[in-house]
């Protein structure tokens, strides 16, 4: 996820991006991605703020929602409704009872 969110970060105007080890888990434990964004108050500055901020903020929501985050999946759909062409895949959560009863 973190090649897809720096890619997705690029194209919507981060001024520069970064995919670097670590993350605070351990050195070849965890990919994580940066990017940073020169901000110079012209209208074509304010837009890549906009459509790289929303891309990167609800990405990671989406991220958070699928590890089953109950508050993520809460403001990942809340956004989707507020949100014309917003669309995020949810998951679909099986039913514990049944995983169970296949397994034994």
């Amino acid at each position: 996820m973190a090649v897809q969110n720096v890619i997705g970060d690029g194209f919507r105007g981060a001024t520069w991006v970064s995919i670097h080890n670590g993350g605070g888990v351990g050195w070849g434990e965890v990919i994580n991605g940066g990017f940073g964004m020169v901000i110079d108050g012209s209208e074509d500055s304010a837009r890549h703020i906009r459509e790289m901020l929303f891309w990167d903020v609800n990405n990671g929501i989406a991220r958070r929602s699928w590890a089953r985050n109950e508050a993520a999946r809460f403001a990942i759909e809340r956004e989707m409704a507020r949100t014309p062409g917003l669309q995020v895949t949810l998951p679909h959560e099986a039913d514990e009872t049944l995983i169970r009863k296949s397994l034994d």
